[in-house]
């Protein structure tokens, strides 16, 4: 090195050491600055670069809370026309809901499904499914109107503790409670309220009036889904085709599901159809764990199951042929078929009944008997 290069090479440090005490203080001479880098000043050959006097922090630099925007009125809160009139639409929303409620129930009863015809159903369902709609849209767009246009308007602060806190702090939730009271007005605004709690009460109204439709009407529940169609010599046919089924379209691992022959000419055919479906499986006979007053049930591996659920009567549809496992899609229920469809996992609360089995004649195969308990939800009565 030369002795110019060694002359730069000094001014250059004099000049970094001279920014880095300038830059100690402030304007004012009150603000400290702390540097980060030590090792800046203890070899300096490493920071050679122009401009780089070292990193400081500032303390004023600290992020500054910009707080709450500026408060925007709403035209209510400065109209009292407006406000009025705001009012009026959201008690109007409570009682078109309380109507919907009432127009749900109307259509239950107007509209009959009895007969079991398609047009019927349509029809009780879209008259039914309105009045619910309005229902619940009148108290759903009432309520966001009410808090968006009528309730206090102010922004606030809410500091949480991660501890049960002091008896002070506990009395002064209550007096939070009674001031969000008295800015949501429901105790002073009275017609809103009581609008509210009458479409609250009448909603639900609805549903409990289709409870009733979900249970056989004026006979013993127990009765009916004790027997189905099938009987004696009934053949196992394909649903929806008909179809009957030979034992030897039955092959390892397949899985078919199944009505009653004649099923599809009933006027009732739905209704049958909710209590006599059937899966039909062939496992191989030494996988079968068969009690001994089953031994005739299953015809060369070949098993029949009632398809609705024991739980809550939803159709069980799932086969996993490597597990021989059913399992009910609606809450997870499984059924070992290897041991006469026993609850593996899940609520149900018991096997799914068996439809006792074997072949005609033709080879077809025909139910032996109809099923030997009710089919269906475990939570019927079921003493005869």
């Amino acid at each position: 090195m030369d002795h110019g290069q060694v002359q730069l090479t000094i001014e250059r440090r004099h000049h970094s050491s001279a920014r880095r005490r300038a830059m100690a203080q402030d304007d004012s001479g009150s603000v400290e600055l702390a540097e980060t880098s030590s090792t800046a000043l203890e070899h300096p050959a490493d920071h050679e670069r122009p401009g780089d006097p070292g990193t400081a922090i500032i303390l004023q630099d600290a992020p500054v809370n910009p707080g709450f925007p500026a408060h925007r009125p709403r035209v209510g809160d400065t109209d009292p026309k407006q406000n009025r009139r705001t009012e009026r639409t959201v008690f109007t929303l409570f009682y078109l809901s309380i109507a919907g409620s009432v127009w749900a129930i109307a259509a239950y009863l107007a509209f009959p499904i009895e007969s079991g015809n398609l047009h019927d159903i349509r029809i009780s369902t879209l008259f039914i499914g309105l009045g619910m709609v309005l229902a619940l849209l009148g108290i759903g767009i009432g309520a966001v109107h009410w808090a968006k246009a009528l309730m206090a308007d102010h922004e606030g602060i809410d500091i949480r503790h991660p501890v049960r806190g002091s008896d002070e702090t506990r009395e002064r939730s209550i007096e939070i409670f009674e001031e969000a009271n008295e800015e949501s007005g429901f105790g002073r605004r009275t017609l809103i309220r009581n609008s509210l709690i009458g479409a609250l009460v009448a909603f639900p109204l609805p549903a409990v009036v289709l409870f009733r439709g979900l249970a056989p009407q004026n006979v013993d529940p127990v009765k009916e889904l004790k027997h189905t169609m099938w009987a004696k010599g009934t053949r196992l046919t394909k649903d929806p085709t008909g179809l009957p089924i030979k034992a030897s379209d039955v092959t390892l691992g397949s899985v078919f599901h199944v009505i009653p022959d004649g099923l599809n000419d009933r006027e009732d055919a739905l209704e049958q159809k909710a209590t006599a479906a059937v899966l039909l499986m062939r496992l191989k006979p030494e996988d079968l764990h068969v009690s001994p007053d089953r031994k005739d049930w299953n015809y060369h591996g070949i098993v029949a199951y009632s398809k609705i659920c024991t739980h809550v009567g939803c159709p069980v549809a799932l086969y996993e042929q490597q597990t021989h496992h059913l399992l009910c899609p609606c809450h997870q229920s499984q059924f070992d078929i290897t041991h006469e469809a026993r609850v593996i996992f899940g609520p149900a609360g018991r096997p799914l009944p068996q439809l006792p089995i074997t072949v005609d004649d033709e080879g077809y195969l025909v139910a032996r008997s109809d099923f030997h308990e009710p089919v269906g939800p475990s939570f019927w009565e079921r003493n005869s």
